[in-house]
């Protein structure tokens, strides 16, 4: 395991990385204990208040991010001091990610059904971190074609957009590193609720908008039951009423 952990993330240079990838899990697993245990009122365990104000942890986050991107910055260059520097970053990046709904509402939407965005931010953060640290990286792939490397890469991220805008966001962000991905994903038919459905077929194609509905509820919505009750596990049940409903930005 030493061997191995010295060949292939000490030797490659890949240790700030790994250490980032390792703290952002961590933090985030912590930190969801921590608002379990809060929210069961466990103990000691309390929210950060000022006089009145709740301080959200996403506030500690964005510092934790500042220390430790600006220390990325103007490290010397070791790969001890930038590995220290890269765990930071990670423990502020759970941080923010886990109340990325809040940024994304700007409202507090943590335990209602909006809140399970922040834990997709999160899984879809170490999916991408896990990627990277295999050694893949994105929009590069040997297609053993001469091809201008400048076009496959402006090909992949059109085909990555429309793929995106279909709704398909873990085909688009896996086919950022593996692209073949990004052709089946673009192709293949919209999400119903994607902003592709609703501007291309949701009024003009009644017949495909239903075959979208269909292929939805028989093969997607089962997969997504299972993700709901691991991130449950994971992250407790987000399961207050919504109160973005009925409510109008102002």
């Amino acid at each position: 395991m030493g061997n191995w952990f010295q060949q292939s993330i000490v030797a490659t240079g890949r240790l700030p990385l790994f250490c980032y990838f390792v703290m952002l899990i961590a933090a985030f697993i912590a930190t969801r204990i921590n608002v379990r245990l809060i929210r069961a009122k466990v103990g000691w365990f309390r929210n950060v208040n000022v006089g009145e104000m709740h301080i959200h942890h996403v506030v500690f986050g964005v510092v934790l991010m500042l220390v430790g991107g600006v220390t990325l910055i103007v490290s010397p260059g070791s790969q001890a001091g930038t590995a220290v520097a890269a765990s930071v970053f990670g423990v502020g990046s759970a941080l923010v990610l886990d109340e990325f709904a809040l940024i994304l509402h700007l409202h507090d939407v943590y335990w209602e059904e909006e809140g399970r965005t922040s834990v997709d931010a999160v899984f879809i953060a170490v999916a991408v971190t896990g990627l990277l640290l295999i050694g893949l990286r994105p929009l590069t792939w040997d297609y053993g074609t001469p091809v201008n490397p400048a076009a496959l890469i402006v090909a992949n991220l059109a085909l990555a957009v429309v793929t995106l805008l279909k709704g398909k966001i873990w085909t688009g962000m896996a086919g950022l590193f593996v692209p073949p991905m990004l052709l089946v994903g673009a192709i293949r038919l919209a999400r119903p609720g994607s902003p592709w459905a609703h501007w291309f077929f949701a009024r003009r194609s009644p017949r495909k908008m239903a075959r979208a509905i269909h292929r939805e509820e028989r093969w997607r919505r089962p997969v997504i039951k299972v993700k709901i009750a691991f991130q449950e596990f994971l992250s407790g049940r987000h399961d207050l009423p919504s109160s973005r409903r009925g409510r109008r930005h102002t």
